[in-house]
This record gives C-alpha cells, sequence and structure tokens, in this order.
C-alpha cells in the first residue's frame, strides 16, 4: 500500500526498504558464530556512521559478536538531552551458516520474502534504520533523542549484552523493540517471563547383563523427574515446562550413571517466576541410592502490560489510524526478547514492532511484503512524535 501524502513525504518506499533488508539478510549471522555476527555488525556500523550518529561499538566476550550503540546527536532532536528513546533490535539469528544456500534462499513468492533470520529479525531492525533515514532525509527532527542497541546474541538470552541492555534502558523514557509483527496488525505488549534450569542426575554403573542389580540408572531417574516437570505446564495458570535437551549414558550394555536434562521454564507472572524457581530448585531424587543437582534460574523477567505500556500502545494505535488502518496487541506471547529486560525495570515497552510475517526459526521463515510500508509508518512517527 502507499502512505497517504501528508505525514512523510517523501513516501516510504517499500522496494527501497526490502532492498536493504535483503542486504541484512544476506550475511548469515548464527548467534555462536561471532565473526560472522561481527560482519553484519560492520554493515550496520557504517550505515549509522553515514547518518552521522554518534557510534560506541562494545567489543564482544564469551565466543559473541560485538555490541553496537547509535546515538542521534544533540542537532537531531528537538530535545538535545534528557530521557529518550531506546530502539532494541538483534543481529544474531539461529539459522546455521549455509542456510541461504538451501532451505531459505531469498527468493519472493507473492507477498512473501524468505531468507534466514529475515523476520526474526533483521527486517525489524533494518526497519528502524530506514525510519530514521527517513526523517532526516526530510530535514525532520525527532522530539526525543534516540539511541539505537543492535544486540549480538539475543536468541540465546542474551547473556553478554543484558547488563547493557538494561543500563541503556535506565536512561530512556521508551522502549520500541524492533521484534516481528504478529498475525497481522498486532504489536507486543506483554510476554512470559523464560527461566532456564539444568537438572544433573549421578547414580552407578554396572554390567547391564552380569551385574544389572548393582547398578542404579541415572536415566531412569532422569525419566521419573521428566515426567514430574512436564506435569507442572499448567496452561490455565500459563505455566509451560519442556525438557527440550537429554544427555546420558556411556553403551547400551551398562547401566548409565550420568544423565544431564536441561528445561524451559515460561511463566506470566513474577509471582509465578518465583514459585517456579522455588519449585525446581527444591527438586530431590525420586528413587533410590542417586544424586540430583538442580541448577537455573530465570533469565527473561515476566514483561506485563502496566499503565505505562497501554499509554505507549494507544499512541502507536493512533498513529496506525492515520493510515486507515487497526493495530492490536497480543495478548501474551509466550516468546521472550530483550523487551523483557526493559518493560521490567518499568520502562514503557512496545514489541513486535518489525514485519508481519511468519515462520521464526523455521526453514520457511518469511515477511509479508504488504507489511513493510505500514511498518516502517508507524516506527517513522513514533521516533518523531513521542515526547
Amino acid at each position: 500500500m502507499a502512505t497517504p501524502a501528508r505525514k512523510n513525504e517523501p513516501k516510504i518506499d517499500a522496494d527501497d526498504v526490502l532492498a536493504g533488508i535483503v542486504e541484512w539478510v544476506s550475511i548469515e549471522s548464527p548467534s555462536h558464530d561471532a565473526r560472522s555476527v561481527n560482519k553484519v555488525v560492520d554493515h550496520v556500523e557504517g550505515q549509522f556512521r553515514d547518518l552521522g550518529l554518534k557510534l560506541d561499538r562494545i567489543p564482544g566476550r564469551d565466543g559473541f559478536g560485538d555490541i553496537l550503540e547509535c546515538k542521534t546527536t544533540p542537532d537531531m532532536s528537538q530535545q538535545a538531552d534528557g530521557k529518550g528513546i531506546l530502539v532494541l533490535a538483534h543481529l544474531d539469528t539461529v539459522h546455521p551458516i549455509g542456510m541461504i544456500e538451501k532451505d531459505l534462499k531469498i527468493r519472493r513468492e507473492g507477498d512473501s520474502i524468505f531468507g534466514p533470520g529475515i523476520y526474526d529479525m533483521k527486517a525489524g531492525g533494518y526497519i528502524a534504520y530506514y525510519a530514521l533515514r527517513h526523517l532526516i532525509r526530510q530535514g525532520k527532527k525527532t522530539r526525543l533523542p534516540v539511541t539505537f542497541l543492535f544486540i549480538p546474541e539475543e536468541e540465546v538470552g542474551s547473556p553478554t549484552s543484558r547488563a547493557r541492555i538494561e543500563d541503556a534502558a535506565r536512561g530512556h523514557k521508551y522502549a520500541l523493540v524492533m521484534e516481528p509483527g504478529r498475525d497481522g496488525d498486532r504489536v507486543v505488549t506483554s510476554r512470559k517471563g523464560v527461566g532456564r534450569f539444568t537438572l544433573k542426575v549421578k547414580g552407578a554403573a554396572s554390567h547391564a547383563g552380569v551385574r544389572h542389580q548393582d547398578g542404579r540408572s541415572a536415566i531412569a531417574e532422569m525419566a521419573r523427574q521428566i515426567v514430574r516437570i512436564e506435569a507442572k505446564t499448567d496452561y490455565e495458570r500459563g505455566i509451560t515446562c519442556n525438557v527440550g535437551l537429554i544427555t546420558g549414558g556411556t553403551g547400551v550394555n551398562v547401566v548409565p550413571a550420568e544423565c544431564v536434562a536441561e528445561v524451559d521454564l515460561r511463566v506470566p507472572s513474577q509471582q509465578l517466576a518465583e514459585e517456579m524457581t522455588h519449585w525446581f530448585l527444591g527438586l530431590e531424587p525420586i528413587g533410590k541410592d542417586v544424586e540430583l543437582t538442580v541448577t537455573g534460574e530465570m533469565n527473561r523477567p515476566p514483561y506485563q502490560k502496566d499503565a505505562g505500556i497501554a499509554s505507549l500502545f494507544e499512541k502507536a494505535q493512533a498513529i496506525y489510524a492515520e493510515i486507515g488502518k487497526e493495530l492490536n496487541d497480543v495478548p501474551l506471547t509466550g516468546g521472550g526478547s530483550d523487551g523483557n529486560f526493559t518493560a521490567a525495570l518499568g520502562i514503557p515497552t512496545l514489541d513486535g514492532l518489525g514485519a508481519d510475517g511468519k515462520g521464526a526459526h523455521a526453514a520457511y521463515e518469511q515477511i509479508y511484503y504488504s507489511s513493510l510500508v505500514p511498518r516502517t509508518y508507524l516506527c517513522t512517527r513514533l521516533l518523531e512524535t513521542l515526547d
């Protein structure tokens, strides 16, 4: 669709937006491949440098890529200092190197454009860049100073960047998160908290045929624990427990002495986060003569819609109405994002501002061409009008 010729002349060009997205997507960037992630960081850094922003690049650690912070200069906003707008995006993807030559070749089929990380979330990151560039090209200023923070390892929980995100959020009035849009004209105003727990069972090895009775199977104990854990899933309360990874044993003819399982927990509130964390860390063995160790914590706090978030969402709805569209929100999504961190600090946070599409983390990941102009318009006007 075409943007009405009133707020944002010259018009936002969907093909121009798409071309920039494809440039970012063409650089594959799995979370654990710091060199590849930094190639995207290099590209994005150059684009923001060309816009004249103040740049700060924080070297990566623990095998992850660099964090990139881009700040508007005093002449770019009506209010040169004070708390402004924090824009969050991540440049890593879940897809391994080579997907772009296999299942996720960059291509367009009707309204859908495919590519690794195009939906989650390089399209959203580029839309934020394009939005600011669009304002600059028109000679317009944002009302508030804007900081763009590009994260290198969000897909694995932002372990090296969380502190930077939280520090930045404390100095800003709003947080706009460019994660993908949802189910049509929807954004995200609440997310479940995310926990990660690791269970380790130590039993006793023995010959599976000759002295089976002498063994204490760590896998059998873990199986009992898994049944107990999965039973804690309660859809009515919004709790989900998923045992996603299991390793154990040394041979099919050996009673296994060790087993490890990793668990994903999702909860909608801080109260339930504390309740379930206490439950996990209090687990005890079910069988005899085995040891159980549980470690872990909540790595993303719940992101709950409060009055500040509701007010920010209403502003976004009014902007979307300018182009004759109705914006709705997702009541509660199970996926976590860096918006969980900012919302938990009480910063009004609006998430899911990126392109609409489907297939996050899947081999059919795609965005919808028809969403590019509306989503870019929304981001542009948020940057322009939030005060």
